[in-house]
């Protein structure tokens, strides 16, 4: 097959056929009718000389040779949206461009949150998308599936061949529920250790908190597992326990009136926001844009 008689045009068809593995899902997908992709099927059949996509009951599979081709294929379409987005200029006032970020929550509500409200005003056709930040973060990146992902350095391998950037900085505090009687004005490295503790982490990945409690041979009696930073503080309400959040979240979410915020009796070091990104988006104009508005953002946090 040679690549100046084929048609370009095949392959993001192939690309949806691929992953929806639907004639008609492939053809919704990409706004155009049925007969108009199964004409394409047929084309793409002939091109490559293999049938791509075969009857399995009441739908279809992908051959062996279509496997071999999807991720290659899906990877290559990117590579050729990105040469389009780095050689076009990007004007914020009439791109209508999705971008998508991969974060906690916790830096949703502290950082995002702003992003947005600033975004309305330089961009207001512009919208991000945000994702939950899970263990698969750094091949998301790697692959172009995201734009950027927001982590501590704390917790980013040192070797990762990647672009990074300090957005903000933020420490820790203790929080407990108003009426819990055990807990004055201050908590102790023992209560620390004896106190039932609310830990949080985002998904699979680790907490910097417990990590930090580690390194100060502090041991915990856990209690419960919140899968949230933001959802955390709500479970305390009514219980013994006590959690450790970061105090920008704490200033959001916890009014003074129902939860007491302590220092740490040991100390834990702050936390560091990065910015991360693949180099090979990184010469993208609304890439170099969004990091610009990222920038801003962190800046005027108070």
């Amino acid at each position: 097959m040679e690549l100046a008689s084929f048609d370009m045009n095949l392959l993001v068809a192939l690309d949806a056929l691929l992953a929806e593995e639907s004639v008609s899902r492939a053809a919704e997908r990409l706004h155009i009718g049925q007969p108009a992709m199964s004409a394409t099927l047929s084309r793409l059949r002939t091109s490559f000389r293999d049938p791509l996509l075969v009857r399995s009951g009441r739908g279809l599979r992908k051959t062996a040779f279509a496997e071999s081709l999807q991720e290659p294929l899906t990877q290559a379409l990117r590579d050729v949206e990105q040469l389009l987005h780095s050689t076009a200029e990007f004007d914020p006032g009439r791109s209508q461009r999705v971008f998508s970020i991969v974060t906690s929550d916790y830096v949703s509500l502290v950082l995002l949150r702003k992003l947005i409200e600033r975004l309305a005003v330089v961009a207001p056709t512009v919208s991000v998308r945000v994702s939950p930040i899970g263990a698969e973060f750094l091949e998301q990146l790697r692959q172009g599936l995201v734009d950027l992902a927001i982590y501590p350095a704390e917790l980013l391998p040192i070797n990762a061949p990647f672009h990074r950037e300090r957005l903000f900085e933020d420490d820790f505090v203790c929080a407990t529920d108003i009426g819990n009687k055990e807990v004055g004005d201050s908590l102790t490295a023992d209560q620390l250790s004896t106190l039932p503790y609310l830990a949080a982490s985002q998904g699979a990945l680790p907490s910097l908190a417990d990590q930090r409690l580690d390194e100060a041979h502090i041991p915990r009696n856990t209690s419960m597992v919140a899968q949230s930073f933001v959802v955390a503080p709500f479970l305390l309400p009514g219980t013994r326990m006590y959690t450790i959040i970061q105090r920008r979240l704490a200033d959001l979410l916890l009014p003074d009136a129902h939860f007491k915020i302590l220092q740490p009796p040991v100390h834990i070091a702050s936390i560091h926001e990065l910015m991360i990104w693949s180099p090979r988006g990184g010469a993208d104009a609304g890439h170099t844009w969004l990091r610009s508005q990222l920038r801003i953002t962190a800046q005027q946090l108070s």
